[in-house]
């Protein structure tokens, strides 16, 4: 691998976080970081009681510990540290929170925790909070353009495993590393990298964002207390990129390609959730409302169905029976079944009772799901869905979308919507006036002189 100016590619990432962190943010960066803060924070407070952060606090005993950081949605402070784990694992506890196409993950869920806990620790402006979420999202993303699609395929949660070094960069960037100690941060992340699709469904997917996010945070602590890290961290024969790609499996100089000035925050392929569960159902969703228009449906009209997901988007939501709550969220069987009984996909359509309902569990069993021929399955178009079905009429409805990971950048939320999904998900933790104190206060997060105000707005 050629590196620019023969200098190790961690010091090169470290070169383009400070870069990114002192540059400009231009107006629809902006516009766009914010809004993903807003969002995170919003379905985050709608997390907070869930069961995978609750049992965390408590076996990690957080309950005991004391310090300056709120945990969102109670009146309870702890470290840095243990906010930053289970304000995170709030974020992404709904599997509801923002995504990037290009990333295939969830670019805020690990970085807006840690950064707000450091800013209530340290006083930190508004606008040096922005700038770190910016830079920790540009390193993410130009990280997954080098490793993936084979990353994502080979089964790493790329949220995890790659969102530890935009968290390393963000809050070494807020800490103020220079180059050389921000190069150390980034390699002790890499030995803290991990996360398997394997747990999705389950209880430890948002806890991989929680550690990531705590991780990263330790990393930038660690170098700028004067610990030290390998040099070739990445590049090395039993570095990152051949431990968790393989030998020819990843391109690092996509990574540092030189830009036009734009940043991986106002692209086009970030976007935020309109409904709350995995962003590889989606797609398949958004078809399944378009088909069913206007009209009523109900169960014993529908003879069968059948999903043709982009093949990319099924390994991890070829769910055909999911049982609990959890499951419902990464199974496209459910939700698609949902969508047409119910027209909407919500929140509430995630509990034990919605799984279980009988026109739902009668329906299963007549959908079908399969890769669908000839969506291709690399490029930059990996977000499609078909959905077919057949009513005992005998008339069928069909609907395919080419491209469509979430409400982004081509199909974006209008404000009305966006506040409708930030007061229905903050409203879960507080009451309405506290809400829009909240919302404002994050809108007008450049001009903030102490970030830490969002954080004291979340208390119960």
């Amino acid at each position: 691998m050629k590196l620019v100016d023969a200098q190790d590619f961690a010091t090169q990432v470290a070169k383009l976080a400070l870069s990114t962190y002192r540059g400009p943010c231009p107006d629809q960066a902006a516009r766009n970081a914010i809004n993903c803060i807003a969002d995170t924070i919003a379905v985050a407070l709608a997390g907070a009681q869930e069961p995978c952060v609750t049992l965390l606090g408590s076996a990690a005993g957080v309950a005991g510990s004391s310090g300056d950081c709120l945990v969102w949605g109670t009146t309870r402070k702890t470290t840095a540290l243990d906010a930053a784990l289970l304000n995170a694992t709030a974020s992404h506890a709904l599997d509801y929170d923002d995504i990037c196409a290009v990333f295939g993950g969830h670019h805020s869920a690990p970085l807006v925790a840690p950064l707000l806990a450091v800013a209530q620790e340290r006083t930190c402006t508004g606008d040096e909070v922005l700038r770190a979420y910016v830079t920790g999202v540009e390193v993410t993303v130009r990280l997954s353009r080098a490793l993936n699609p084979e990353h994502y395929a080979k089964g790493w949660h790329p949220t995890s495993t790659l969102g530890v070094f935009g968290v390393a960069a963000a809050l070494g960037c807020l800490l103020g590393l220079d180059e050389s100690r921000l190069a150390t941060a980034l390699s002790i992340a890499a030995s803290m990298a991990a996360g398997i699709k394997a747990n999705f469904g389950s209880m430890v997917k948002p806890l991989h964002v929680g550690l990531c996010a705590r991780s990263g945070l330790l990393a930038a602590r660690l170098a700028q207390a004067g610990y030290d890290a390998g040099v070739d961290t990445f590049e090395d024969k039993q570095g990152f990129f051949e431990v968790y790609n393989g030998r020819g499996k990843y391109t690092a100089a996509l990574a540092l390609e030189p830009r036009d000035g734009s940043l991986e925050i106002a692209g086009s392929s970030v976007g935020i959730k309109q409904f709350p569960c995995c962003g590889s159902t989606h797609a398949a969703v958004t078809a399944a409302l378009q088909l069913r228009g206007g009209r009523s449906l109900r169960e014993d009209q529908i003879a069968r169905i059948r999903i043709l997901p982009n093949g990319n988007r099924l390994a991890h939501t070829n769910k055909p029976q999911p049982r609990t709550a959890l499951e419902g969220k990464f199974s496209v069987q459910y939700v698609v079944a949902r969508a047409l009984l119910s027209g909407s996909v919500r929140l509430d359509h995630f509990s034990e009772a919605a799984i279980q309902a009988p026109e739902i569990q009668r329906l299963l069993p007549r959908i079908d799901a399969s890769p669908h021929p000839d969506m291709p399955l690399t490029g930059d178009r990996l977000w499609g869905a078909e959905v077919i079905v057949h009513l005992a009429s005998g008339e069928v409805l069909s609907c395919r979308l080419e491209d469509l990971p979430c409400r982004d950048g081509n199909y974006p939320m209008t404000d009305d919507e966006l506040w409708e999904k930030f007061q229905d998900c903050a409203g879960a933790a507080l009451p309405r006036d506290k809400v829009m104190a909240l919302f404002k206060t994050i809108h007008g997060l450049p001009d903030l002189p102490d970030a830490g105000a969002i954080s004291r707005l979340m208390a119960a």
